[in-house]
């Protein structure tokens, strides 16, 4: 059972995250608008999505899971701040749906590391152990 909310909170995150690349590559109006708003654009939308393509590369596969739920956090939090502080909820008459998505990410990316928490705490040890 665990293994298989695993593969769909992963698939779920790692599609999302997928389709925002074209957000961000593309140029598209929206994508533009929001990192104007933050003084990012363009390296901040296209940098965003390198590590939105990195962290679902990570997410798909087992040895890295914990390392994108991780990363996918630090991203999506991110997004989330620009969501509560900076552009809103709704992005140019979108009813909510990035910021909707934004909070699947956030919510799956959690529930992944907290399945893979032993995953995670013993990377962290290695770490520790050789630093």
């Amino acid at each position: 059972m665990k293994e298989k909310l695993s593969i769909i909170l992963r698939w779920i995150t790692a599609l999302i995250l997928i389709q925002m690349l074209f957000f961000k590559f593309s140029g598209i109006a929206e994508s533009i608008y929001v990192f104007t708003a933050m003084n990012m654009e363009p390296w901040g939308r296209i940098g965003t999505g390198m590590a939105e393509l990195v962290i679902a590369i990570f997410l798909i596969f087992r040895k890295t899971v914990w390392l994108g739920a991780v990363g996918g956090l630090a991203v999506i939090s991110g997004a989330l701040h620009a969501h509560f502080k900076v552009i809103g909820l709704e992005v140019m008459g979108d009813n909510g749906l990035l910021f909707g998505l934004a909070v699947i990410v956030f919510v799956c990316c959690t529930l992944i590391l907290w399945i893979y928490r032993k995953d995670a705490r013993k990377a962290f040890k290695s770490i520790q152990k050789a630093g």
